[in-house]
C-alpha cells in the first residue's frame, strides 16, 4: 500500500529519492524556511526526518510527497498528508502540510500541490476531513490554507503540546476542511 505519484499541471508529487536529501537538508537549514519552527535542522536531523517520511509512505496510501517541477527543478520540498504525533482536541486527524525551498515561494506551488493532496484524501481515500495548523504569525501558510478552502474557527485554536508553557511558538491556529465542503467547492 505505497503512496501513489500525484501530478498537477505544473508539479509532480512523488516518492522520495536519495538525491533529495541534500536539497532537503539545505531548505531545512534555511532560517527563512524554518522561521516558524523550533529551529533549523542539522543535516543529520534532516536526513532522519526524510527517512521517517519515506518509511511512512512505504506502508500507507498517502504521505509527505517530494515535489518536483518537471523540467525545472528535481526537488523543491514536500507537500502532503500526515498524521500528527501528538494529542489535541482535534486528533486523531490527517494534516495537509508543506515545506518548500525559499527560492520556490510565491509561485503557487504549495497551493497547487496541497489541492492535489486534498483531492487524493477526499476522492481516492474517502477521508472525511483534513486539517492544517501553524503559528498565528505564519501568514504565508495561513494564506495557503485559505486558498485551498480550509476555514478557521477561533474556538479550535490550541496550544501545541510539543512546546512548553510560555514558548512563543506554542499558540497555534487550526484550519479544517470537510469532504462535504471540498465537494461543495468543486461544484462552485
Amino acid at each position: 500500500m505505497v503512496a501513489p505519484t500525484l501530478t498537477t499541471s505544473r508539479l509532480r508529487l512523488r516518492f522520495w529519492r536519495d538525491e533529495d536529501l541534500e536539497p532537503f537538508a539545505a531548505l531545512n537549514a534555511d532560517p527563512r524556511v524554518m522561521r516558524h519552527f523550533r529551529a533549523p535542522l542539522t543535516r543529520d536531523e534532516s536526513d532522519l526526518m526524510a527517512a521517517r517520511i519515506r518509511d511512512r509512505m512505504s506502508d500507507q496510501p498517502f504521505g509527505l510527497w517530494a515535489v518536483e517541477v518537471p523540467g525545472t527543478a528535481d526537488f523543491i520540498g514536500y507537500v502532503g498528508l500526515s498524521v500528527p504525533g501528538f494529542t489535541a482536541h482535534f486528533t486523531p486527524c490527517v494534516e495537509v502540510g508543506w515545506r518548500l525551498a525559499f527560492d520556490h515561494w510565491g509561485r503557487g506551488y504549495a497551493s497547487e500541490a496541497a489541492r492535489a493532496a486534498q483531492a487524493h484524501a477526499f476522492s481516492s481515500l474517502r477521508m472525511e476531513e483534513v486539517v492544517s495548523f501553524t503559528v498565528p504569525a505564519n501568514l504565508r501558510s495561513i494564506g495557503v490554507m485559505e486558498r485551498i478552502g480550509l476555514t478557521r474557527l477561533p474556538a479550535d485554536d490550541f496550544l501545541h503540546p510539543s512546546f512548553p508553557e510560555g514558548h512563543p511558538l506554542r499558540p497555534h491556529v487550526l484550519y479544517r476542511l470537510s469532504r462535504a465542503g471540498w465537494m461543495a467547492g468543486k461544484q462552485g
